[in-house]
């Protein structure tokens, strides 16, 4: 005979109370994080908001200050641009690289490689071997010296184009890895499908490719444009006098004990982010393609 035993109140009660502990364990497991994003990151953001309303005094003077504020409006417009210009030209050459990291497969390593080595290593030192390469006798000025194909060094450092150049290299492993990520997770059925029923390469591309790999690309595009944003080693280093970003004059407040201003400025740059983080994810579908690329 087989003897069933009921299981009392008391049992079931433990039992209830071991299904209601289960689920505050992972909250628990990220209390550290979060006392430690609440000690030195929460407070210290609060203190620099707090500080550009009550520096000397409560006033919302400096906010007030910024529309009027010639030199702040070409510097932000110039901060805009220049994050714009840079995450379209690693998207434009992000795209053919992710393609390739999974479309050949046996070159995959290298290609991996060649991206991630030079994101090992520190922006100061990816920026400085920039201004070598750029310089007025830099190895571009001396090679096309060398081939006669110019009569005199150009002028390449100290200029937009240099500071977009580095930028874009220095960010597009952050272009590179999301697409190839959604690249991965299409069906390779899918093209074969397409080709069985008489498409063409471009047209699968088109049609397939490309519109499945849009969360990939999203969430290249937000992070690319977000990390350009507040860029301030490469522009300091690479642009000129009259190219200076929003983070550069943050910078320049700061040394000189512009505090409020400084605050200000900052303030408007968080702002600013998380506004065109919002419009991003209001965008039709593309709110759906970042969640999607999340999982």
């Amino acid at each position: 005979m087989v003897e069933v035993r009921s299981i009392g109140p008391a049992a079931t009660r433990q039992v209830g109370v071991r299904r209601s502990w289960q689920p505050s364990v992972p909250l628990l497991l990220a209390v550290p994080l979060l006392l430690f994003m609440l000690a030195f990151y929460v407070v210290p953001v609060l203190s620099m908001l707090m500080r550009s309303v009550n520096d000397p005094a409560w006033t919302l003077s400096h906010y007030a200050s910024l529309t009027g504020d010639t030199v702040f409006l070409k510097v932000l417009s110039n901060t805009l641009y220049t994050s714009l210009i840079v995450t379209l030209g690693a998207l434009v050459l992000g795209y053919p690289v992710a393609l390739s990291l999974v479309r050949a497969p046996r070159f995959a390593p290298v290609i991996l490689i060649l991206i991630l080595l030079p994101f090992w290593t520190s922006v100061l030192v990816r920026s400085y071997a920039w201004m070598v390469l750029m310089g007025r006798h830099g190895l571009i000025n001396e090679a096309l010296l060398a081939v006669n194909m110019i009569d005199r060094p150009l002028r390449i450092l100290n200029t937009p184009l240099a500071t977009r150049i580095a930028m874009i290299h220095i960010l597009l492993p952050y272009m590179v890895l999301p697409i190839a990520n959604a690249l991965r997770q299409i069906d390779p059925s899918l093209a074969r499908a397409s080709s069985g029923l008489g498409a063409t390469p471009g047209a699968t591309f088109r049609q397939i490719t490309l519109p499945l790999s849009m969360p990939g690309v999203a969430a290249g595009v937000l992070l690319v444009f977000v990390l350009a944003l507040g860029f301030y080693i490469t522009p300091a280093m690479l642009g000129g006098p009259r190219e200076i970003t929003l983070s550069m004059l943050i910078a320049q407040q700061v040394d000189q004990l512009n505090w409020a201003y400084a605050a200000t400025l900052s303030a408007v740059l968080l702002a600013t982010t998380l506004a065109i983080i919002a419009a991003i994810y209001r965008l039709p579908g593309v709110g759906n393609a970042l969640r999607m690329s999340a999982r």
